[in-house]
């Protein structure tokens, strides 16, 4: 299958863009301890981000400003938005994924094309 790479995530922190070979994103799963705090706030020059609280629960700090997170939480967060993240008393697993702010040129409706005649299952 020339189309599809596949791994495994296992924690604390598995970043994918070099073992799926990701060209348009940066993507990494993330585990954090009871507690434990990310050691760095930081922003980006030209990178948005989209996060995905898996398990657990946490605080993000953006901005000099703190919002609680649980399970089942999304969130973007703006290039230059300074952030940090803390995780809380069970921990907390999510995803987070990484793209150029602005460079998507298309979404699902617009970028996918149906391959007529073919059936998968």
């Amino acid at each position: 299958m020339a189309n599809f790479k596949k791994t495994t995530v296992a924690g604390p922190r598995t970043e994918l863009h070099e073992t799926l070979g990701l060209t348009g994103c940066e993507a990494s799963y993330n585990v954090m301890a009871a507690g434990s705090v990310v050691p760095f706030v930081h922003a980006h020059k030209k990178n948005e981000e989209f996060y995905i609280v898996l398990k657990g629960s946490g605080e993000l700090y953006l901005d000099g400003e703190i919002t609680e997170l649980k399970e089942g939480d999304a969130f973007a967060i703006a290039p230059e938005g300074h952030r940090c993240l803390k995780a809380g008393p069970n921990g907390m697993t999510y995803i987070c994924v990484q793209a150029q702010q602005g460079s998507l040129e298309g979404f699902t409706m617009s970028d996918g094309i149906i391959c007529e005649g073919e059936k998968a299952f």
